[in-house]
């Protein structure tokens, strides 16, 4: 998918919670919104191994502090065209960079 299309579905997400999100992106008729659903929970599982804190993802404010999308590499490939001739199609492809973070404090002194 190319970046410019992806990037209709990170606007509609970046800066909310990530309940909202989920919503937005399960609700949306793009297929952006697909790929964007599972990055985004593989974001909140990632955070809930990385914190080491007791409970799910629920208990704690996650929000999407930064999100934004890179073009990727491009393939190439031809289409047959009239009198021997042959049309370029260009297959775009994209990076998207997602960052949970916790509006929450968590207490980390014992």
């Amino acid at each position: 998918m190319s970046p410019r299309k992806m990037r209709l579905g990170v606007d509609n997400i970046r800066g909310k919670r990530v309940v909202e999100a989920l919503g937005i992106l399960r609700y949306t008729n793009k297929e952006a919104a697909v790929w964007l659903e599972k990055l985004l929970l593989s974001a909140v599982n990632n955070w809930e191994q990385k914190s080491e804190q007791e409970g799910a993802a629920d208990d704690y404010d996650l929000y999407i502090k930064r999100v934004f999308v890179d073009p990727g590499g491009i393939i190439y490939r031809f289409l047959p065209a009239p009198q021997g001739r042959a049309y370029r199609v260009r297959k775009r492809r994209n990076h998207v960079t997602l960052v949970v973070e916790n509006k929450v404090q968590l207490d980390t002194e014992e």
